[in-house]
Formats: structure tokens, sequence, C-alpha cells
């Protein structure tokens, strides 16, 4: 889709102003049903489009991002922007400084329309969360889109961006992909700069798009991806043009499929769409091997240690003292000791919703005398056992392929009073957070509910650093699959 948008562009089919009043049109007219976005951002929108006509009228050439309209996770930076996460507590935000992946947007000439709405500083699977808004799958408005990148997933799928930013802790860009039928990316740890990205996890965060297809997504990694001195835990290596290596082509490719992630367990419709994906593989020339991860059965309670602990680390600097919401907003009185401990609880209080205090309570809990050693140790040597794992699943094979998710989309309201079940849908796209590898979401079919054809996602995971396989594969299937 963005190369049909930009070759339109530079043969003056269309003009990137009208394009850009065009997805503001379609925001106005759908999204107060949908509730994508939080912040919508048409006068510099329109100023970066007509900077872009600008230059194709003087026969300048575009980028092929230039000109084309994305929406933006409302957990990542941009400068003079409010920037609230889904939170209360930063409702009055407004960021002083753009991400590092907006600045390389921003560079590459890309119409940023808005930010989208999403889970509570990213914590949920549902964007059920917000303190603003539910936002509702295009799909089926009566269900979510997942979460907590909700808000992106649902903007490009109700056509009000061409691609999104979302961020990914334990596959909150996946799940929402898989439930709206897009291709989402969790990149490898350390390719896409995390700066400016408000952290949740910082062992587990990552930032990755949405698209329609898997060349949308390429084209926008090939953007944000590489090192950043910003931030210490990007890796080094020049630029790549993922699209490039989107040759249709797996003759050979050997694609691993676990037994623990095909037991009885997984629901038999969801497996027989997956077999079928897998037969399609079979079909485009990949080899079809068998693997065991034999810890993946620890991951859940793992990640449901680590993550905590690091939500209670990073959210402690949410106090009420230098930005954000603050009760009881009385300089003389907050530096008397017992008045900014109330200030101190107080905001937390007001400014938190249940599912964030939920987590930083029982991150807390795991990291206080006595527990630390208990359970945030062993989950760490938890993440140790399952990085061998992969180690050695990736001796034998190039992929690992799974489906993304235990079910479809479901209904809103279904899960939000058992907070576990809900954590249980998180099964198969966390390992790729514990041990860091890339991963995608990519629709493998459909599930027929409600009389609705619900979208289905597969998912692939690869070696370290390697998008470049993990991308061609989706791209093979997804070019077998039309």
């Amino acid at each position: 889709m963005i190369k049909e948008l930009h070759t339109k562009l530079v043969n003056g089919k269309i003009t990137s102003v009208a394009l850009t009043e065009e997805y503001f049109s379609r925001i106005e007219s759908r999204d107060a049903e949908i509730g994508a976005y939080l912040t919508l951002m048409k006068e510099s929108a329109l100023v970066q489009a007509r900077a872009v006509d600008e230059k194709i009228k003087n026969g300048e050439e575009i980028g092929m991002l230039e000109g084309i309209p994305c929406a933006i996770k409302d957990n990542i930076c941009v400068e003079g922007v409010r920037a609230t996460a889904g939170s209360k507590i930063l409702d009055n935000y407004i960021a002083p400084y753009d991400a590092t992946v907006i600045r390389r947007l921003k560079e590459a000439g890309a119409v940023i329309i808005g930010k989208t709405n999403m889970d509570e500083f990213a914590m949920g699977s549902s964007t059920e969360n917000s303190a603003y808004q539910v936002t509702k799958n295009p799909v089926d408005i009566t269900r979510v889109p997942g979460g907590s990148s909700g808000g992106s997933a649902a903007a490009v799928v109700a056509d009000e961006a061409v691609f999104s930013l979302g961020t990914d802790t334990g596959g909150s860009i996946r799940q929402p992909a898989a439930f709206c039928g897009l291709v989402g990316l969790k990149p490898t740890y350390g390719r896409v700069s995390r700066y400016g990205a408000m952290a949740m996890g910082s062992s587990l965060d990552q930032i990755g798009p949405f698209g329609k297809t898997v060349e949308d997504v390429a084209l926008v990694l090939s953007c944000i991806a590489g090192e950043d001195s910003m931030d210490a835990t990007t890796a080094e290596g020049a630029h790549k043009p993922y699209e490039s290596f989107l040759s249709g082509d797996i003759q050979g490719l050997r694609i691993g499929i676990p037994k623990e992630y095909f037991s009885e367990a997984l629901d038999p419709r969801i497996k027989r769409v997956a077999d079928e994906a897998i037969e399609k593989f079979k079909r485009l020339g990949a080899e079809i091997v068998s693997v065991s991860l034999p810890n993946s059965e620890y991951a859940l309670p793992a990640y449901y240690i680590a993550m905590p602990a690091e939500v209670s680390s990073n959210l402690a600097r949410f106090d009420g003292v230098k930005y954000g919401l603050r009760v009881n907003d009385n300089e003389d009185s907050i530096k008397k000791s017992n008045n900014l401990l109330e200030t101190y609880l107080d905001t937390r209080r007001f400014g938190f919703g249940p599912e964030v205090k939920r987590r930083i309570m029982l991150g807390t809990y795991i990291l206080s005398a006595g527990y630390y050693d208990a359970y945030y140790i062993k989950a760490q040597k938890v993440r140790s056992l399952l990085r061998h794992d992969f180690e050695k699943a990736f001796e034998q094979v190039d992929l690992i392929f799974s489906p993304t998710a235990p079910e479809v989309a479901f209904k809103i309201g279904e899960k939000t009073d058992d907070p576990l079940k809900m954590y249980l849908g998180d099964i198969y796209t966390i390992t790729a957070n514990l041990v860091g590898v890339p991963a995608i979401s990519f629709p493998m079919g459909t599930l027929e509910e409600d009389g609705k054809n619900l979208p289905l996602g597969g998912h692939l995971m690869a070696k370290w650093f390697d998008e470049e396989t993990l991308l061609c594969a989706a791209d093979a299937f997804e070019k077998g699959f039309k």
C-alpha cells in the first residue's frame, strides 16, 4: 500500500495534502465509534504534507514514506504533543522532545496525524484499560482490538492511517495485529531505539510497526531501525533496506513447529487453521521440522514476575513532583515530609488505574526483602533456560511457527473481571520478549463466530537480528495466501 501511494504521489495523481485530508475525513466520520485516537495533529500534519508536495512540485525526489499519513501510540514522545500513555497521571504532559523513531520518521518525511489510544502504560491485552476510552475492533465493534497497542491497530484496519507504530512488551503489537487482521512486527531487542518510549519493562519493550502488508512493515522498519547513541541497548550495524529481502522464495527454509505450542490445550478450530498454514508453507517450498522448547511452560509465570518487577521500578518516577498530575498541589505544604508523602499517595491513587496499581503492587512485592531471590532471580534463571532452548532449536531450524493467540478477538468486557484469564492470552507471544528474538504476526486465516469471519494471526519467530528471514517468510505466505 505504501509503494502504491508513493507512486501516485510521484506521478501527481494525488497530493500529500489531499491524502492527509482524506484520512482526517475518515477519522472524523468513523473514529467516534472506533475510538482509535486520543490526540489529532491536523495542523502540523498538513504542514508536513505541504512540504512534501512542494518538493514534488520542484521536481525533487521523495523517499518511500514521504507524504504518507501514519499514527503513533501515545507512549511514544512527539515533541510539543500531549503524551498520556493512556493514563490520567500524564493527562497534562506535553513531550519536550522527539523519540528517536519519531525523529527518523520526520526525517523520512512521514506525515504524523495523531496519537493512538492504548492500555494504560501498555498494561493490558484489550485496550480496555485506557483511562480515556475503550477502543473497538473495526472488524467487529462488539469486540476488542487487542492490546496494549489497540489504538494503533484499529487506526490502520479502519483506514484511519496507512501505517502505525506500537510498542511490544509481551505481545502488544502482535496480538492486536492478529485480532485486527494486520501485520505486526516486534523487532529483535536492540534493533530499534527505545529512546522516547515510556518504559514499562525495560528489558522487554520494543517499538515496532503495524501495516496491511509485510512490505509496508518492512519499509517502516528500514526507516526506524538502527543504532542510537541515546539508547545504549541498541545494536551496532548499518541501516538495511528490509523490503529488498522480500523475494517470495522460501525454498528449503526450515520452519520449526514446537510440540509444546500445539498441545491438546489449543482450540482445535485454531489448530486446524494453523495446520492449513503449515501445509501452505510446505507448498511454498519450506521444510517443516518438529522442535521442542521444553521450558516454555515456565515462560508465562516468569514473564509475570519479571515484567511487574520492572513496572514497579519504572513507574516510581510518576510521583506528582516533576511532571504530570499532582494532587495536593501546594508548593509550601509539600515541603513538609508528611504532606509530601500524602502528595505521593494521593497522586498515585487518583492518577493510576486498577491494572497499573495491580502490577506495581505485584512488582513491589516481588522485589521486596526475602522475595527477590525467590521470585525475581528465579525468573531471570528461567529466561536463561528459555534462551538456551531457542539456541538449540535454531541449530535445527530458521524460524519457529505457532498461532499468535489462542483465540480470536474476544467481546468487550468479557475478561475485565478476570485478569488471569486475560494474562493467559499472551502464552504464544511473551517468549519472544523474554529471549529477545524478532517475531511477526501475519493473517493466516479466519474463524467464524457470531456469523462473522474473524481474523486469526500466524506467528513466526526468527534468530536474533534475522528480521530479513522473518519478513521474507511472512511475505511469501502473504503472496501465496491471496
